[in-house]
């Protein structure tokens, strides 16, 4: 077990400290819940930076990072749509979910063709994760502070990371497509 590999495991255990939060009455849950997750959010960013600065990347490591990234993103986008079930979030959230799944598979399957090469993380993808971290902090705070309309923000970051989630996953199927083509 090394750092990177201690840090995703630790986005995870964070899944249901957040969810915790998330439910629990008063008026300070929302603020602490942001802050779980925006907490979960530096450890995805911090286990890719160690992997890279101490050299310890590892399969276990590929494997974890990316099930700890989308189960937390999966669980706090539902939870967020339960609290307020409105067409207007649950596309773009069908849209991330959806995505996140497609791309998954498509990793794997590119993986047993061994060509995973071509579906690697691009520049967009990091895009569009930044905005869908931005996005869920702001939606979970969902109170407006010193006069900012904060889940209104968080609205429009949830449909900026769904225009970057369908230009990934665009870019993604179009790397793939010769060998998709092919099979």
């Amino acid at each position: 077990m090394n750092v990177p590999n201690s840090l995703s495991l630790l986005r995870i255990a964070l899944i249901p400290c957040y969810v915790a939060m998330f439910y629990l009455p008063g008026t300070w849950t929302n603020i602490a819940a942001a802050s779980v997750f925006g907490l979960a959010a530096l450890t995805d960013w911090l286990d890719g930076y160690m992997a890279r600065r101490l050299q310890q990347s590892s399969k276990l490591g590929a494997f974890l990072d990316p099930v700890a990234d989308k189960l937390l993103i999966a669980v706090v986008l539902i939870l967020l749509l339960q609290r307020n079930p409105e067409a207007w979030l649950a596309l773009p959230i069908a849209v991330i979910i959806g995505r996140e799944i497609t791309i998954s598979a498509l990793r794997e399957w590119m993986a047993e063709l061994g060509a995973r090469h071509r579906v690697a993380v691009s520049m967009v993808g990091k895009v569009k994760t930044t905005c869908q971290m931005i996005a869920i902090i702001l939606l979970t705070i969902r109170d407006p502070l010193w006069g900012i309309p904060i889940y209104q923000l968080g609205a429009v970051a949830l449909y900026l990371a769904t225009a970057a989630t369908l230009w990934s996953m665009y870019l993604y199927l179009k790397a793939a497509w010769p060998e998709l083509k092919r099979h």
